[in-house]
């Protein structure tokens, strides 16, 4: 897959693509990026980019010509490619996004910055995202949120398929907690179920965990999913439990 991306930091983008496993998938050819740079598409010699906005406001917009000429630039190094401006007005970003983004040949992140960019800009987009309520400095944090989610779930990115398929949000529930050496700390021990070889209890532990996180911490994400019988009844072991724990706080003297 290849990232497009359009941003005056270009700094920010060559730290994150030579490093890490972002690196490892360019060296194995799965994935590639390119950098377009507003400022080299601005007329005058201080290469100015954003201006003041008509009709008053605070702060500067990035202006419209250099932005669209970003685009027309993107679209000539890969005329299939999908372009996406990172904007808290967009639709929420979430992995099931992720997932569709990731069958895709080219990926085009437009990285705004100042007060935002002119909205005429809409017009030469095929899609707003958002990574959440709240505002950052810029598209460049937003851009490297959605890179980042979206290259885990290319073909050949991550060496163990199996690594994806237990990730948090992925079965769209949250991950069971997970341990590792040493089994004993200060006290603090390791589930005693994890050392016992048994696979099918450990799995079933796991579940449990998972249906137990999800339902306490993310409920919202069961209520859009389809249980099966077995975490039907593993969800009302659960409440059973917490059923009974609060009945004996509330008991306490």
């Amino acid at each position: 897959m290849e990232f497009i991306v359009i941003t005056i930091f270009k700094e920010i983008f060559d730290t994150y693509f030579n490093s890490s496993l972002p690196k490892k998938g360019i060296d194995r050819g799965v994935i590639s990026y390119k950098i377009v740079s507003p400022r080299d598409f601005t007329d005058d010699k201080h290469r100015k980019i954003d201006d003041y906005t008509y009709g008053g406001g605070p702060g500067m917009l990035m202006m419209f010509p250099p932005i669209k000429k970003s685009i027309d630039r993107a679209r000539e190094i890969n005329s299939k490619t999908h372009v996406i401006l990172l904007s808290p007005q967009g639709v929420k970003f979430n992995q099931e996004m992720a997932k569709e983004l990731s069958k895709l040949e080219s990926i085009t992140l437009v990285c705004g910055h100042y007060e935002g960019i002119d909205e005429r800009i809409k017009n030469f987009i095929d899609e707003e995202i958002s990574i959440g309520d709240f505002i950052t400095s810029g598209g460049e944090i937003p851009a490297l949120v959605v890179i980042d989610s979206v290259i885990r779930l290319i073909p050949e990115f991550l060496e163990k398929e199996e690594t994806i398929k237990k990730e948090t949000f992925e079965d769209k529930l949250l991950e069971y907690p997970q341990y590792t050496r040493p089994e004993n700390f200060e006290g603090y021990r390791i589930p005693e179920i994890l050392k016992s070889g048994h696979h099918e209890k450990i799995n079933l532990w796991r579940k449990r965990e998972m249906l137990k996180r999800t339902l306490l911490l993310r409920p919202d994400l069961l209520m859009n999913r389809e249980l099966t019988d077995e975490e039907k009844k593993l969800i009302k072991d659960i409440f059973d439990e917490l059923m009974e724990n609060m009945n004996k706080i509330l008991k306490r003297e």
